[in-house]
């Protein structure tokens, strides 16, 4: 309780005077605040940030859930002088409504509560709702469509369509975007006896549900805000989730009847077509039957806690039973995994929804075993995303990689689902029953269902025909009278452990084909087999090495033994391009690079793809250890001058003008045990290296640690390292080797690559002598090898990165689905 209550007032200290203020957000790795346009951008997801001084409006009631009241005082006063809602910005009307619309209505309701005590706020005279009503005002113009749902994006200072808005453009919104709005805006008209907030919110409620489904009763992940067409695949998460929480608790903040009735249809569709216990599977609605995919994403993870809501207790221990498997597994919830629970996007950017349906139900059961799991999300959150400026995302959850970024619903929700949890009652400054969590977890007062507000539109009787009661009841369920016996969570919670614990099975690779035996299956395929060869050759398959050490593959089918090895050939071929294409993905996690070296002692992790020669770092116990040292020359293409100091130690080397493998051996000869190569170069048969390549900017954090201190040490690994299992060594002789698991003949190389979108796949099939990389073609015809120089690098860096692309364009349109 404790630990949990320090993290936050250390967290918010950074956020709101050390680091970040006012910027939108902190970023923790370089210590500094996020302003948006001075930082690269990252696409849909800084359409949250709006100059607005972001997080410290969305963590004003957590300071007073913290009793803070002294400091939640002095943030409203900071936020009345120096935040500014008129800036010409484009941002997500969704991302506003909840975290800035939400957070001062959540920063005014507390204010209103503590004034009413008469101890605290007594000058306080409604500014924080003056300042929510100035801003619904300038979300107005987006729901200015036919339909009534908003434009996903509006500009604070001209609106939607203006000559100046530069927005009003789109045609599509999802359906959680448009259907997160009641809450908040209910609360708006509510507050302030202004009704336009509420009918707004309202009208683009009543159009979703009419554009649902009829069939299946099921709504999709996107909408067309002029014409309501048309939403193919439905579920509970991105995309969609908020939309169903925030009609159950529409409901219970407004008290119409109206919405829960909507949300018992939906819910029985949900129950009947997409949930399967333990999983929840998105479907085509037009055919609900049908899965739509063969994955879930972490934002469905808020499921649980809503479920507990509806008083369905049993389905929600038996999926939060499997997403605490997964997180066990992973340490943190993958932003998407499959249905045998393995990983297929890595990121983790601290989502809160798991620690919330963890919260609600120990709520409503009183198990302990609920704060188990909460001391296990705390627990990984210190090991593995606490750096020295606060936490940072999980860039990759299988090698503990970050990237910086901090987003406010950290602060917002989940460290305050987490001190809710751990909290006793004598810990809370108030009676947090008497209120309702909107989506950002923001505290609004279930007082407003008697507050004056906008007629509700006559109820449809075709819809009430629809509704069938039996399977519902109207109040919230006796947990200890649902389950008398003290196991019944466990025999719910046990099978699905196992289930868990037994997935994951790595495909066999002990097959030896070879004549008279199966025909040859890409994923058995060794490049150095010649019995593999042999086969090949009888397919009518070649292989054409290049230059740059990848090997090509190419079918002639006129060459092979028959008609069937042809056909035999060309499903090899097609096998081999799908297991190109999805090897990153499911079968070679990365690899890391852990900054271990005071200030940052393990904290700081950077993701690093593995090579496509070299010794593979996955197979080291224990990884390469070192500190690092410029190289002289800095290119490494010529003997190094100053062999004697990089003797030991990782050498930095720059990009370009020669071959990455004559680096290597340059660097190898000077008795380097690691080197960092900022650029990519090709492959050599005669380096035994582990070869790793980095994102840019996350080699430049590196190279700023290397300007900043005058020794950084690194570790290189398969994985982040648990820092407890490092061995710390305050002084070394800056001249003598480092202790590392590879002798001095196995260099571990890091590659940095500034126009690199993603890290480059290794094959673990594959020798040191011979790779097979994405170049694989099915043409009548023999490549000739192209001629390795700096352009034609750069291409085949491209190439080598599709597959990564491919993981990174699906995670952003994710993104772009819940914003």
């Amino acid at each position: 309780m404790f630990n949990i209550y320090t993290l936050l007032l250390i967290l918010i200290g950074c956020v709101l005077q050390d680091h970040a203020y006012p910027a939108d957000e902190l970023m923790p790795l370089t210590c500094r605040g996020r302003v948006r346009g001075l930082e690269p951008s990252r696409g849909d997801v800084d359409d949250a940030l709006g100059m607005f001084s972001l997080t410290l409006i969305d963590t004003l009631d957590t300071l007073v859930l913290l009793n803070k009241t002294a400091e939640f005082e002095a943030a409203v006063r900071r936020v009345l002088k120096d935040v500014r809602l008129d800036n010409d910005v484009v941002v997500s009307v969704f991302e506003t409504n909840i975290r800035v619309l939400g957070g001062l209505l959540g920063g005014h309701s507390m204010a209103v509560m503590l004034k009413d005590a008469g101890h605290y706020m007594q000058w306080y005279q409604d500014e924080l709702l003056h300042m929510a009503k100035d801003l619904g005002l300038r979300l107005l113009p987006a729901f200015n469509t036919s339909s009534g749902l908003p434009y996903p994006r509006v500009n604070l200072k001209h609106g939607v369509r203006g000559p100046e808005s530069r927005t009003g453009t789109e045609t599509d919104t999802c359906t959680a975007c448009a259907g997160t709005i009641i809450l908040e805006f209910a609360a708006l008209s509510r507050f302030t006896g202004d009704p336009v907030f509420e009918v707004h919110a309202r009208r683009a409620l009543n159009f979703l549900w009419e554009k649902r489904q009829r069939n299946s009763n099921l709504v999709g992940t996107t909408i067309n805000i002029h014409s309501g067409d048309e939403w193919a695949r439905g579920g509970v998460g991105a995309g969609i989730d908020s939309y169903y929480e925030y009609l159950l608790k529409a409901y219970i903040l407004l008290g119409d009847d109206l919405f829960l009735q909507r949300f018992n249809i939906h819910y029985a569709s949900i129950m009947k077509y997409i949930s399967q216990p333990p999983l929840l599977l998105d479907v085509h609605i037009h055919k609900p039957l049908l899965p739509a995919r063969t994955w879930m994403d972490s934002l469905l993870a808020f499921f649980p806690g809503l479920q507990v809501l509806k008083g369905d207790i049993r389905p929600a221990i038996e999926t939060h039973e499997m997403l605490y498997q997964v997180t066990k597994k992973h340490n943190f919830l993958p932003e998407a995994f499959t249905t045998d629970f393995r990983v297929h996007w890595a990121q983790h950017p601290l989502r809160p929804e798991f620690a919330e349906s963890t919260y609600f139900l120990y709520k409503a059961t009183k198990d302990p075993y609920y704060l188990e799991v909460g001391r296990t999300v705390l627990d990984n959150l210190n090991r593995f995303a606490r750096v020295p400026c606060g936490f940072a995302a999980m860039k990759d959850v299988r090698t503990g990689s970050h990237e910086d970024r901090m987003d406010s619903f950290f602060l917002a929700e989940m460290f305050k689902y987490l001190f809710l949890l751990f909290a006793e009652e004598e810990d809370l400054p108030f009676n947090v029953e008497d209120y309702i969590f909107t989506t950002e977890a923001h505290l609004l007062p279930l007082s407003l269902s008697t507050a004056p507000h906008a007629p509700s539109p006559p109820v449809n009787s075709t819809m009430i025909e629809l509704l069938d009661d039996s399977n519902f009841d109207w109040t919230c369920p006796n947990t200890r009278l649902l389950f008398p016996d003290p196991a019944f969570p466990r025999n719910l919670r046990d099978p699905i452990r196992s289930a868990v614990d037994k997935s994951c099975p790595r495909p066999a690779l002990h097959r030896e084909p070879g004549m008279g035996r199966p025909p040859l299956r890409a994923q058995d395929f060794m490049a150095n087999n010649p019995d593999h060869l042999e086969l090949l050759r009888r397919m009518g398959v070649s292989l054409i090495h290049l230059k740059d050490g990848r090997v090509q593959l190419v079918q002639h089918a006129t060459q092979a033994v028959s008609a069937v090895a042809a056909e035999d050939g060309m499903r090899f071929m097609q096998e081999m391009m799908e297991l190109s294409s999805q090897q990153q993905k499911e079968q070679l996690p990365p690899r890391a690079v852990q900054i271990i070296s005071h200030p940052f002692f393990g904290r700081v992790v950077l993701t690093a793809g593995p090579a496509q020669f070299g010794t593979d770092l996955f197979k080291s116990i224990t990884g390469v250890r070192g500190f690092v040292t410029v190289a002289e020359p800095y290119s490494g293409c010529a003997e190094l001058s100053n062999a004697a100091f990089v003797q030991g130690r990782i050498a930095l080397l720059q990009r370009g003008q020669c071959m990455f493998a004559e680096k290597a051996r340059h660097i190898m000869k000077a008795g380097a045990i690691g080197g960092i190569v900022i650029g990519e170069e090709g492959s050599s048969n005669d380096v035994t290296l582990p070869l790793l390549f980095l994102f840019y900017k996350e080699g430049n954090i590196l190279l700023e640690a290397l300007k900043e201190y005058r020794e950084v040490e690194v570790l290189l690994s398969d994985k982040a390292r648990d820092r407890g299992e490092i061995h710390w060594t305050e002084q070394r002789d800056q001249t003598s080797p480092t202790s590392a698991t590879l002798d001095r003949s196995h260099v571990s190389t890091v590659e940095l690559d500034e126009s690199a979108p993603e890290l480059a796949p290794d094959n673990e099939e594959v020798t040191p002598e011979e790779d097979v990389g994405p170049a694989i073609k099915s043409n009548p015809e023999p490549e000739q090898e192209p001629a390795v120089d700096k352009d034609s690098s750069s291409k085949s860096v491209k190439a080598m990165m599709a597959d990564w692309q491919e993981d990174l364009e699906a995670f952003q349109q994710m993104e772009k689905d819940e914003l």
